[in-house]
């Protein structure tokens, strides 16, 4: 009787533990059915691309993880930098490959995928399930969002569905479709990680985060819901090794959406830009600052004629929220003003001196990267070597301290010069050299570069209340 009532026991624990297995595997997704309904859309993509490259570095290595040979930096400093000649020799010109991505997403063939992939390429092909392969055509592409429009000639493709990014939440589970060193309609899964993700030099893209497997050629692919609808294009992981290490980021399908359709419309992409710097406000600074907790985004830097300096915010203002959206880290700014119309009117809260006020602000265009660091430059000030003053655009309330003239440059600094020699100080404001009106900081170096040496030139300052002339001589240009 005790063997049967031991036996009896173990077959009951035996059909528990069944039970439960059942269970859990009932509670596990199934993707098969949104596999077979989505993979006829995604597309694998292959470009050539012709390079210069100098003739003694071999040919056809592996490309690192960021798209350099793994040895770039020995044959760098042994044979020379690649495309200079360094060594005398002339540039040889041969084909290079890479292997991305994308999805059609109309049936007359449209097709997304990131900018990097097709960047450059002389020759784009797209391959379909099929084995059917088409030349594309880039209708359009955006840097800053990693996103490209290419368009292929057929008819009657098979499409994916659009869904919505911002629908998502962290923990749901997603899979991706792409071609991962070039293994075609590769499936992985994962779940969401986290949203809004604020990535290095990218800081108009909340990027999801997953833990779904991407490896080079998943880019440009689509990343879908349980629904079988796309809500993002897989971009780029956080890697050690170059391998997949369990972070992976993608661009929201919304702002993809809104980025293809100004693509299609103008041809180009229009950013809402403020024209501030901005930074964390971390616990040490919420207390300087004398808020309850960490938050919002601190300005640093307020860029000269921006937006935001039109609308008189200031270097340590912290902004709270934003057309009432609260400002939870600075990380969370830009791409909400990203997404404004150029031209409309925004409300934004901002913290000054402990007390809180609105502002209304008319966004401008983000201009291009370049126009930026210029002005982010000259607003630190600039130092012309012929002259020896540091120089910056005059704030809106140094232009309205001007009796007449209302355009100038502001002196940061004087070091040993032409400029000490004249009797410049730290504080006044040039508003004339050799009769020539100074407009702003880009006008003042030109005219410094062309001042004629060897003799007495005047300039105009204003030092405190009144306007004065120094006697300036330049010293021969080649000194």
């Amino acid at each position: 009787m005790i063997n049967r009532n031991m036996f009896f026991a173990w077959l009951v624990a035996v059909c528990a533990i069944v039970s439960v297995s059942q269970a859990q595997a009932r509670d596990l997704p199934d993707f098969t059915d949104i596999v077979t309904k989505t993979s006829p859309a995604v597309v694998n993509i292959s470009t050539s691309q012709t390079i210069k490259q100098h003739p003694r570095i071999p040919h056809g290595l592996p490309k690192g993880p960021d798209g350099s040979p793994p040895l770039d930096d020995f044959f760098r400093r042994f044979f020379g930098d690649p495309g200079r000649g360094d060594d005398g020799g002339n540039d040889d010109e041969f084909s290079t490959q890479s292997l991305g991505s994308g999805f059609i997403i109309s049936a007359d063939g449209y097709i997304l995928t990131n900018d990097h992939v097709i960047k450059d390429a002389d020759k784009i092909i797209v391959r379909l399930t099929d084995r059917q392969e088409f030349e594309a055509k880039v209708l359009g592409a955006d840097e800053r969002s990693d996103v490209a429009l290419l368009k292929i000639d057929a008819k009657n493709l098979p499409t994916v569905q659009i869904g919505h990014s911002s629908k998502l939440k962290v923990g749901e589970w997603v899979l991706a479709i792409g071609s991962p060193f070039d293994f075609d309609h590769s499936v992985t899964a994962g779940i969401v990680s986290a949203l809004g993700r604020s990535l290095p030099n990218e800081n108009y893209v909340p990027f999801i985060q997953t833990d779904v497997a991407i490896n080079p050629g998943n880019s440009g692919g689509p990343l879908f819901n349980m629904d079988g609808e796309v809500v993002g294009i897989n971009s780029q992981i956080y890697s050690r090794t170059g391998g997949f290490m369990g972070l992976s980021f993608t661009i929201p399908i919304d702002l993809a959406m809104d980025v293809v359709d100004q693509l299609k419309n103008k041809g180009s992409v229009t950013r809402g830009w403020l024209g501030v710097l901005i930074q964390d406000v971390t616990a040490d600074l919420a207390e300087s600052f004398g808020m309850d907790r960490p938050g919002g985004a601190l300005v640093a830097q307020v860029l000269p004629g921006s937006p935001a300096e039109k609308a008189g915010i200031k270097v340590g203002d912290v902004i709270l929220e934003f057309n009432n959206t609260p400002i939870d880290n600075s990380s969370s700014l830009p791409p909400i003003v990203g997404r404004m119309q150029v031209g409309q009117e925004a409300s934004v809260k901002i913290l000054r001196d402990g007390k809180s006020k609105q502002v209304k602000i008319k966004i401008g265009e983000l201009p291009p990267e370049e126009e930026i660091k210029q002005a982010s430059r000259r607003d630190e000030g600039i130092d012309d070597n012929r002259l020896g003053a540091v120089v910056k655009d005059l704030t809106a309330d140094q232009r309205n301290s001007l009796d007449k003239k209302k355009s100038g440059v502001y002196v940061e600094n004087v070091h040993s010069g032409p400029a000490r020699v004249a009797g410049l100080r730290k504080g006044d404001i040039i508003l004339m050299i050799n009769n020539v009106d100074v407009k702003n900081v880009s006008q003042f170096q030109k005219l410094v570069k062309d001042l004629p040496a060897g003799k007495s030139l005047p300039m105009l300052v204003q030092r405190g209340s009144g306007p004065m002339f120094l006697a300036l001589k330049m010293p021969d240009k080649d000194n």
